[in-house]
């Protein structure tokens, strides 16, 4: 005969860990930040990844056959999106001194936006040449508290580093 051991995990232990598990699924899904659930690319395109399934739509002003970037709110709610080169607010109108950044129209990622670390409302708009471009490596500096909060482009073009590849990415 075969001694079998059976461990019982005692009722309120299991509630507490139940509890828990339960707490947590539903307070991160609660505060999920949803900054990149909106993009838009290519001919005038974009994907809406805010609910539970994505949702292709058009409508933006941007015709890019490569790099480009979005950003939205926490809410998801659209702040601006670009190819690199050009800044479109959420009206899709182009936002005040956001012509001729120097991202490039052939770089595989043109531009990259960032929030700037302890403001709300600033946001990093890094830019990236063609390969041995003259221009490099660049960044700019969207305020969104301006323009009746459509934003404007305050800072453009700042070098940070020439010559360099075309490839950037960012990650929190």
């Amino acid at each position: 005969m075969k001694n079998y051991h059976i461990s019982v995990f005692p009722t309120s232990l299991l509630l507490k860990v139940l509890f828990w598990v339960l707490f947590v699924s539903y307070s991160t899904q609660g505060n999920c930040q949803l900054e990149a659930s909106k993009w838009f690319f290519g001919n005038n395109a974009g994907i809406d990844f805010k609910g539970n399934s994505p949702v292709a739509f058009t409508g933006s002003k941007m015709a890019t056959t490569e790099g480009c970037a979005s950003i939205s709110d926490k809410t998801g709610a659209l702040l601006f999106y670009t190819d690199g080169i050009t800044v479109w607010n959420r009206m899709h109108e182009r936002m005040p001194n956001g012509q001729g950044l120097y991202g490039d129209p052939s770089s595989t990622q043109s531009g990259v936006v960032v929030p700037l670390p302890g403001s709300g409302t600033k946001y990093y708009l890094f830019t990236i040449d063609a390969e041995a471009g003259n221009h490099g490596f660049c960044y700019s500096i969207v305020d969104m508290s301006l323009n009746s909060g459509l934003g404007d482009v305050t800072l453009k073009n700042e070098p940070i580093k020439t010559p360099c590849t075309e490839k950037i990415t960012a990650i929190k």
